[in-house]
């Protein structure tokens, strides 16, 4: 069976490849969800719950719930660990506990019509701006749970493929641009990509980490608890509220006048519900929707990676998607600012990247997508004889990955070593200002590699003093990064040919 995966802050969608069709799996056992909620639940038991089954105790007192863990990826590294229910537990199992279940209850408890031990062949994705950290537990877990991961793609260039697949006729040889604003519940990623005939080509990704539908429900519920009298109200009644906030956004509609939120039961007291005009909610939502409208202006403005600019009579249409697109402020957003008739809003929000993911599975759909490097990698070194500091970059934000989609991507680089060690401090951010990482910035774990061959059998170099060294070999540097964002680097001295290789990890502190 091939399916494509958007596993997402809230919910997780999953789309099949049926004769060219791609419709959306429902897990009839749960009332026909057309979405597996995003939710892992613990109790002191140490039992654990994951998606729909974990949605099922989220009011139970007995039972502590973790939403949105998809938001903690981009920190995490192998060894971070989250306390659920007084437990610490690594996110990397809870990750592969939730999938390992997802893959279950789509045998058991869905219309997939997946038989018992048959193969489930995937195509999954991250958000465009995602660490190289977060792409490979992501990869990693999908594997540990029983998927047979066929390709990783960035979710906006996956949404694209949906769009293809829907509004072919718009693409014109004077309009090949499409630009993908892809507003989800944690992340948001706008790209911007060619088609060509079937042949997808992303020209340049911009994202932000954290902002989402979350966002937008914390920002309501503030509005609400504020104009309500309801101060301090306990973590359970504030998720109670918060969740109810929540389901009346999905509800609003563009004709909505009024919104409307029922108070029954928080902070133990019956209440009359709450009333406002809509047109409060959206004034307390409209700056996180001008952030990104400030990124999709810049990414329309940003030249391309040959340096040409596209203008706006170019671009065949925005394509919205997103579970939180769907909020009828979006849209009206986005049509003052860019003109009524580009702004397209995918039929399915909550399902575009999913049905992208099986389109680009289906060989006989034909479609071909050429992705590209979503951020800026290198390393810190010394500079004027260790008088001062700079950034080194190793693979530029927007460097062409190989088209296949399966090659890697090799950087090497030669120098003359000037310590006795080689002090390695990797990161990755999501642009540089003025030659220095800013914007969201992954530091990886220092690298120390021995220049000096007195020091090749020492296995702790940490205690080992760096210095300066005159007469240091030359250094090879090969790096190799995966498509799913896995980076490696082989160290080799010549002409010693001494050699190690390592792979970089992001070992964040626990989360709580």
């Amino acid at each position: 069976m091939r399916v494509g995966i958007d596993f997402g802050t809230t919910h997780t969608v999953v789309a099949a490849v049926d004769r060219g069709n791609y419709p959306v799996v429902s897990f009839d056992g749960f009332g026909g969800l057309d979405a597996w909620p995003s939710i892992i639940a613990a109790n002191a038991a140490g039992e654990l719950r994951f998606g729909a089954d974990a949605a099922a105790v989220r009011h139970d007192p007995q039972w502590s719930v973790l939403r949105s863990f998809k938001r903690l990826l981009n920190d995490a590294g192998p060894q971070t660990q989250v306390n659920l229910a007084g437990r610490d537990h690594r996110l990397s199992d809870l990750l592969t506990g939730f999938l390992t279940h997802l893959r279950s209850d789509l045998a058991r408890r869905s219309n997939a019509g997946l038989a018992p031990g048959e193969e489930v062949e995937a195509a999954i994705s991250v958000p465009a701006n995602a660490s190289s950290a977060q792409r490979l537990l992501t990869l990693d877990a999908f594997l540990a749970a029983g998927f047979h991961v066929a390709a990783l793609l960035n979710e906006p260039s996956a949404a694209s493929l949906e769009y293809a697949h829907r509004y072919r006729n718009t693409i014109t040889a004077k309009r090949e641009y499409v630009l993908v604003y892809d507003l989800g519940g944690g992340t948001f990623d706008a790209s911007l990509l060619r088609m060509t005939g079937h042949a997808h080509e992303v020209v340049v990704s911009e994202g932000v980490q954290r902002l989402g539908g979350d966002d937008f429900d914390e920002a309501i519920l503030d509005l609400v608890a504020s104009r309500s009298g309801l101060h301090d109200l306990d973590p359970a009644a504030r998720d109670l509220l918060k969740e109810e906030c929540a389901a009346r956004k999905e509800a609003v509609g563009p004709q909505t006048r009024r919104f409307l939120v029922d108070l029954t039961g928080v902070a133990g007291a019956d209440r009359a519900p709450f009333s406002c005009a809509v047109d409060d909610v959206y004034a307390v939502c409209a700056p996180l929707v001008d952030r990104t409208v400030t990124l999709l202006d810049r990414v329309l403005r940003e030249p391309t990676p040959g340096g040409r600019d596209v203008s706006w009579s170019e671009v065949a249409g925005i394509y919205v998607v997103g579970g939180a697109g769907s909020f009828p402020l979006v849209s009206r957003m986005l049509r003052t600012t860019f003109g009524e008739k580009r702004v397209k809003r995918s039929p399915h929000p909550f399902a575009a990247t999913a049905i992208g993911l099986a389109v680009f599975l289906d060989k006989e759909a034909g479609y071909a997508l050429s992705e590209r490097f979503s951020r800026n990698f290198g390393v810190f070194r010394e500079a004027q004889a260790g008088a001062g500091v700079v950034f080194d970059p190793i693979v530029s934000k927007d460097a062409a990955l190989p088209a296949d989609g399966r090659t890697p991507l090799v950087v090497k680089r030669t120098y003359r070593a000037a310590h006795n060690i080689g002090h390695f401090r990797f990161v990755e951010c999501s642009r540089l200002v003025n030659g220095r990482p800013d914007g969201d910035v992954t530091p990886y774990d220092p690298v120390l590699f021995p220049f000096d061959p007195a020091l090749y059998d020492r296995e702790d170099l940490k205690r080992q003093p760096v210095g300066r060294w005159k007469d240091g070999p030359d250094v090879e540097e090969r790096y190799v990064i995966a498509p799913t964002g896995a980076v490696e680097v082989t160290l080799t001295t010549q002409p010693a040919g001494f050699k190690r290789t390592f792979r970089l990890e992001r070992c964040a502190s626990a989360s709580g």
